[in-house]
């Protein structure tokens, strides 16, 4: 009976198995297909080869007839790699970021673009602006707020100058591992990170490791370099980096916020088509007198347009004046969100229209 048990068991994988790969080599027939028309569309395009609203739009048609078993987001990532692949075969593109390689920022450029994409690492978020600005990439991709730390002040000066604009944005989950060489946990005497994942990190810290100094430098994929060649040294860094500077994962999901998000902008030379599902993002100045910012938010009530977010910071031009970043639901081209515009330029002493973009897929 038993080796009955065992035939059966053998004659069903067996099935199982030529029954896969039969669908492998029609899933590889489709894909090629589905490159043909690419290469096709690619020929007849008059602008840029990259959209991302159609990308956005193809993302959420996938997972809104996703019958499972696979989750929406795996679903995700393999079509994502499908175009990037199929982009690629019209034109390769390059992304400047904030490097070196094996950061978060890393990560959000192979999330968006997929790994069918020159990734160009920057030493700083100027370089970055600067990278797309010369023509140098063809795009950049830029930190704008942490869920937890709050906004990323550089990139918000550097868009009140830059003539790139939004033409996508990405929401990263920030997940905080601890990585060294070749040690256990109770032989770490020093942990290297960005002070912003210390800070990140701090009630973990305190509880497992509270006599290792720690100390802050560049980026993440630096506190992983410093530990890779340092002995008894810890990094807190994403796991990708515990592969490139070859460390293992001490201890994993080490933030102490669990729905810590990252979020980036994606900036680019063109403007964006609506995918049906976008945001706009402005930033302007308010006169100095009683009364001025409510005048300014007046037309989002009047046309009955959201806001998402609402960000003050400090201007350059004078002490004590301000700008206010704000994200609005919707395209600059659809009807409520146009009709805000137009009657907040005739207020506004200053206003700077940064772009309408697709919302993050997840």
């Amino acid at each position: 009976m038993a080796n009955d048990d065992k035939r059966n068991s053998e004659a069903d994988l067996s099935r199982y198995r030529s029954a896969i790969d039969a669908l492998d080599r029609e899933l590889l027939r489709l894909l090629s297909e589905r490159a043909r028309h690419a290469q096709a569309i690619g020929a007849l395009k008059n602008g840029p080869a990259y959209r991302p609203e159609r990308e956005a739009q193809v993302l959420r048609h996938v997972q809104a007839n996703n019958p499972g078993p696979l989750p929406d987001a795996a679903v995700g990532r393999v079509f994502r790699e499908i175009m990037s692949a199929c982009l690629a075969l019209e034109q390769k593109l390059s992304v400047a970021y904030l490097g070196p390689a094996g950061t978060f920022s890393h990560a959000a450029v192979l999330r968006h673009f997929g790994d069918a994409v020159a990734a160009a690492p920057c030493a700083s978020i100027d370089e970055v602006f600067r990278a797309a600005e010369s023509g140098r990439t063809d795009f950049a991709l830029v930190p704008v707020e942490n869920s937890t730390e709050g906004a990323v002040g550089r990139t918000l000066d550097l868009m009140c100058q830059t003539p790139l604009t939004i033409v996508g944005e990405i929401k990263l989950r920030i997940q905080q591992h601890l990585l060294a060489q070749g040690i256990g946990l109770d032989a770490v005497t020093k942990v290297y990170a960005h002070a912003q994942s210390l800070s990140q990190c701090v009630q973990w810290l305190a509880r497992h490791l509270p006599a290792a100094a720690r100390v802050a430098v560049a980026s993440n994929a630096e506190a992983a370099r410093l530990a890779a060649a340092e002995r008894g040294a810890a990094a807190i860094a994403a796991e990708a980096a515990a592969a490139i500077y070859g460390l293992d994962v001490l201890a994993a999901h080490i933030e102490d916020e669990p729905n810590n998000t990252t979020r980036f902008w994606v900036l680019g030379g063109h403007a964006v088509a609506p995918s049906g599902k976008d945001e706009t993002s402005l930033v302007m100045a308010a006169q100095n007198k009683p009364g001025a910012m409510v005048a300014l938010l007046e037309p989002f009530a009047q046309h009955g347009v959201s806001m998402s977010r609402f960000e003050s910071r400090p201007a350059r031009t004078g002490l004590w004046e301000y700008l206010f970043f704000v994200d609005l639901v919707g395209h600059q081209e659809d009807p409520a969100v146009a009709a805000a515009l137009a009657d907040l330029r005739q207020r506004a002493p200053f206003l700077k229209l940064l772009g309408s973009y697709p919302a993050a897929v997840a």
